[in-house]
């Protein structure tokens, strides 16, 4: 299963919709994101990055299949929920390059794909003249019911790669979870590097 990687930017994203939209949502079922994912929503979302300046898009691929996938795009461009809690706090979301999101398969990870996509994302923060890069992640309860006994947050790997968690950096998102009738807000916690 050697994963090769390629990186594409604003309109070349459109070949990869459709193969990322069905991926974000089998990967995003997982815990802690639980997430019910629609095909339509997930092609909007993905249309957005498309008409990006400054977006990028890293493929983790096994002979040209998608297994995997990371975005990134100037916060500024990011959903303004996202941009609330540094505008909150005197930071300028121009100054900022956001990362959308990384998914793997569970049996490509492991193998590296993790540090590939920040490696590639940093890269593209750095070329546009960013000091900074920044994600969030969902924030569930210890005791969640739908927890796996051996779950692993990514704390630690992201820690690694020299990124600092920012209490005070906190937004809401909606999403309905499985099994859930309808989209609840759920806290999304930031995640910072600065150079």
């Amino acid at each position: 299963m050697a994963l090769t990687f390629t990186t594409v930017f604003g309109a070349d994203f459109e070949r990869w919709t459709d193969p990322v939209a069905r991926l974000r949502i089998q990967v995003f079922r997982e815990f802690p994101y639980l997430y019910d994912g629609d095909l339509d929503y997930e092609r909007r979302y993905l249309e957005h990055y498309q008409q990006t300046a400054g977006s990028v898009l890293v493929l983790a691929l096994d002979q040209q299949q998608v297994v995997g996938a990371a975005t990134a795009l100037p916060m500024v461009d990011a959903d303004a929920a996202f941009q609330a809690p540094f505008v909150d706090h005197g930071r300028d979301p121009g100054q900022i390059y956001y990362f959308g999101e990384s998914v793997l398969l569970p049996d490509y990870r492991g193998q590296g794909a993790g540090h590939r996509f920040f490696d590639e994302r940093e890269r593209a923060a750095r070329d546009q003249g960013f000091a900074t890069t920044a994600f969030c992640a969902v924030v569930r309860p210890e005791d969640h019911p739908a927890r796996p006994a051996d779950y692993r947050p990514l704390d630690d790997f992201w820690r690694k790669r020299g990124y600092r968690s920012y209490p005070e950096l906190r937004c809401s998102f909606p999403w309905r979870d499985l099994g859930a009738d309808r989209d609840t807000a759920k806290t999304m916690q930031f995640w910072l590097r600065e150079w």
